[in-house]
């Protein structure tokens, strides 16, 4: 895809999202059950849409809290449910039209107090604190379309183990919420937004979670260490949590913006010219990338905080994929964690992290796209750390416990100082060390037009259907359909050679299929790489 000519600069005012267009959207468009894209359904963090294309109205979220009500119910989870939402114009229609169904069906709803956002993570980490004494079990709702832009909303579930639930679940979901929403909406409890906000209980999030802090990340050496952290919240459902860190732990954090705006307007446009709140991406990040030379790092999340950028003076932003090696690393030689423990990372991440993780004499778990293959590992404490490709990680708490068992921003922000504090070493700086000592890896990710038919062919493969020996030069060491971590399947297929690897992966919304790819020989190498790849698949689907 071409760079747009306007990507990392402020987007024309004309093309801001219309907020009240928007929002009176969510409540007069009536999404048409039979239409496919206008039902519900839940990707690998949710049901995500706009109301504008009736995709994410009124009537979706209606429907998904009466069916969590009555899984709820059927499961028996008689505990509190965390609701949190984050700053998209749509999170705050959504959230009112939860309370009013949630509290409609005797749901015990535990709101941020003061009516404020509340981070992804966040409710993870009060699901699970709750959880762990032994009363009735606790779960939640997030109301976020993650870094998506701004005229779309979200809506994700958070079983009791406290991460993103399983395809079974939201299988279950999807279909209870479909049928209310054929049938026109009959059985959906409801009561008036102004009673059901009384009987919905505040709860101090920034607190419970913020006290915690240090049992998961080192705030003395920090403190000690007058790291100068810069953080650029990119407007999103965090921003009222690093003063009191702040306050709490006396580090030196400095908020670079501190504007909510629904627009988004604040936002560079990122490299396809559209406003995306993207903490990976350096377009999206440019603000914080020009003024990065007064700290000695800096930090971005997206809007509901369950993802991280790392920015390290004279570096820059860091790849997601070589902070994630760096922080295993770390994590392995600064934590009393048991030797037998496993590092975590999906099919479509750097190999960077097999070969660290290896050299560490450690245990890798290799799993497919989607957090919540780790909410199991990160809940029993048998998995260290969980990192996804696209900047979401989190881990165990110091002791070995339990933190979050979603993606958790705020921490992985905060570590990257603790790495500055205790080893003199910013994290790109390690990243260096480690390119040095396993060689330079060069990634890509493209997108292949592809018909519904062979993305469908793409999600059913057998290894067997591979009959390459080579690949890029290189003898084919593997052909994956199933992850080696879990045994799950990866719903597309991934090749691996000595020095390179591709993994494809058909769109869930759109027609095409995804090709990720690593070389640890050169650019030159894996243009070949990416040749012999898209040829090798269309082979296999026919094309």
């Amino acid at each position: 895809m071409a760079i747009h000519p306007q990507a990392g600069q402020l987007a024309p005012h004309n093309a801001l999202v219309d907020i009240p267009k928007l929002v009176s959207s969510y409540y007069a468009l009536t999404p048409d059950p039979s239409i496919g894209v206008e039902q519900v359904s839940f990707g690998t963090s949710g049901h995500r849409g706009s109301a504008l294309n009736k995709s994410f109205n009124e009537h979706h979220i209606l429907v998904v809290c009466q069916a969590i009500s009555e899984y709820r119910a059927e499961q028996g989870i008689k505990g509190p449910l965390f609701l949190g939402k984050d700053t998209h114009a749509l999170s705050e229609a959504a959230f009112r039209t939860a309370i009013e169904v949630l509290v409609a069906n005797d749901v015990q709803v535990m709101i941020q107090e003061g009516d404020g956002y509340t981070p992804t993570p966040v409710i993870s980490h009060a699901i699970l604190t709750h959880n762990a004494s032994g009363t009735n079990k606790a779960d939640g709702i997030v109301i976020t379309p993650s870094h998506n832009p701004p005229e779309d909303g979200g809506i994700k579930y958070n079983p009791p183990k406290g991460g993103p639930a399983d395809k079974d679940i939201t299988d279950w979901i999807a279909a209870r919420a479909n049928a209310l929403l054929a049938d026109n909406l009959e059985g959906v409890k409801r009561i008036p937004f102004e009673t059901a906000l009384e009987r919905a209980q505040s709860f101090d999030y920034i607190s419970h979670y913020v006290d915690d802090l240090a049992n998961v990340i080192d705030m003395e050496a920090i403190k000690k260490a007058g790291v100068r952290i810069g953080v650029d919240p990119l407007g999103g459902s965090g921003i009222g949590y690093w003063a009191p860190i702040a306050a709490k732990y006396g580090l030196n954090i400095e908020v670079v913006n501190d504007r909510v705006d629904p627009t988004f307007g604040f936002m560079p446009l990122d490299k396809d010219g559209r406003i995306r709140m993207d903490c990976s991406s350096p377009y999206a990040m440019a603000n914080l990338l020009k003024i990065q030379d007064q700290f000695d790092v800096a930090v971005g999340n997206d809007p509901d905080y369950d993802r991280h950028g790392i920015v390290c003076p004279g570096f820059g932003l860091m790849n997601p994929n070589a902070y994630l090696a760096v922080a295993i690393e770390y994590l392995a030689t600064h934590r009393e964690w048991p030797v037998d423990i496993q590092f975590g990372k999906t099919l479509v991440s750097s190999a960077m992290i097999d070969r660290v993780v290896e050299d560490l004499g450690k245990q890798l778990c290799e799993v497919p796209v989607g957090f919540k293959w780790y909410v199991e590992g990160l809940f029993d404490g048998t998995m260290a750390f969980g990192g996804e490709e696209s900047a979401g990680a989190s881990f165990l708490r110091r002791d070995g416990g339990v933190w979050s068992t979603d993606k958790d921003g705020i921490i992985l922000a905060l570590l990257a100082a603790e790495i500055l504090a205790v080893t003199g070493k910013n994290p790109a700086q390690i990243a260096e060390e480690q390119v040095a000592k396993f060689g330079k890896p060069y990634y890509k990710r493209i997108d292949v037009t592809a018909t519904p038919e062979q993305k469908s062919i793409l999600s059913k493969l057998n290894a067997e259907a591979v009959t390459q020996a080579t690949l890029a030069g290189d003898e084919i060491l593997q052909k994956l359909t199933h992850a080696p971590g879990n045994g799950a399947a990866i719903g597309g297929l991934k090749v691996a050679t000595s020095n390179g690897w591709f993994a494809a992966r058909p769109s869930g919304t759109e027609n095409v299929y995804k090709i990720y790819l690593e070389s640890f020989v050169s650019e030159d190498h894996l243009g070949l790489l990416e040749k012999e790849a898209v040829e090798l698949v269309n082979g296999v689907l026919g094309s």
